[in-house]
């Protein structure tokens, strides 16, 4: 059965439900930990599923320019875009994306700031919030709070090493 109401996951997540995505994100470090973005929607009883900040590839941007705008739009941080690390294709029951990581980097000295998804009304953002977290810190996360990219990575050398990752 689909819940409707504005905040219901099934509501949030409608938007991207049953159509094939691609989507671009960027891991940055800092001092050993990655920054990560925070999203509502995928996970029961309101658990944040954590993920690198990103979005979808939009017609007529190229796939670098795409994670500068989307990475803005939700740390407030402008980027550069460096080597290619991951494809991965991400899948549940209701959402299937090819996502392709890259490795990003920022003014060390600019501090995030939660941003917003302009495809969403104030009340129905999926981005709850911004954490730099440790591999460490991740490890103690249950798994299906952590993106799939990032689950068992013992340090962070682990992230920036290129991988492929089908389902």
């Amino acid at each position: 059965m689909f819940d409707s109401s504005p905040s219901s996951p099934d509501a949030l997540l409608a938007a991207y439900a049953g159509r094939v995505r691609v989507r671009t994100g960027g891991l940055l470090l800092r001092d050993g930990a990655l920054l990560l973005a925070g999203h509502r929607g995928l996970l029961p009883h309101g658990a944040p599923f954590w993920s690198p900040p990103g979005g979808g590839w939009q017609f007529g941007e190229s796939l670098k320019a795409a994670l500068v705008r989307e990475f803005h739009e939700e740390t407030g941080l402008t980027v550069q875009v460096g080597r290619f690390l991951h494809l991965h294709e991400f899948s549940t029951d209701k959402l299937q994306a090819l996502e392709l990581f890259f490795e990003v980097l920022a003014d060390g000295a600019a501090q995030p700031q939660l941003g917003h998804d302009p495809e969403h009304a104030t009340d129905q953002q999926l981005l709850v919030d911004l954490a730099w977290l440790t591999p460490r810190q991740l490890l103690q996360l249950p798994p299906a709070q952590v993106h799939p990219v990032l689950q068992h990575i013992l340090s962070t050398d682990d992230v920036f090493v290129p991988q492929v990752r089908f389902v």
